[in-house]
Parts: structure tokens; sequence; C-alpha cells
């Protein structure tokens, strides 16, 4: 069963986001859960499968793929 939030729309708390070697982060997506956005993490780095727990992921370019919960504006996990 999917997670949807109070407007019926998906609930995605995962972000994966790429930072380049300025510092600048964009976010890459939303995902359901975490390993989800692992693996799309790995996979955007070139790095294929790696053990869940194991983040920053280095990319092309100097680039890092991090996976995030996504926070309310209270600080707290949504």
């Amino acid at each position: 069963m999917r997670r949807v939030n109070a407007d019926g729309e998906a609930a995605l708390p995962w972000h994966v986001i790429r930072e380049d070697g300025d510092g600048h982060r964009y976010r890459v997506g939303g995902y359901s859960t975490r390993t989800e956005a692992q693996r799309v993490a790995d996979r955007l780095s070139g790095h294929g499968e790696r053990a869940a727990e194991e983040r920053p992921v280095e990319g092309n370019g100097g680039a890092r793929y991090l996976v995030e919960p996504v926070t309310c504006a209270s600080g707290e996990y949504a």
C-alpha cells in the first residue's frame, strides 16, 4: 500500500540530493523508502549496488549523491 499525504499525493519521505564540487545541492528525486533512494544514488554515481548504510556516494566530476529524509519546518521527519 502506498502512503499518501493530506492532499492525496504520494508521500515520498526520502530524497536523493546531488552535491557538486562547489557545494551546490540539487534534489534529484523523492522515494518512498531509503533503500530505493540509496539504489538510485548508487546507480547515478556509477558504483552499482552498495550497502544501504554507506553514504554519501561519490559520483563523476566530484559530485556526491546523498540520501536524506524529508523534514518538516519544525525539523521533525515528515
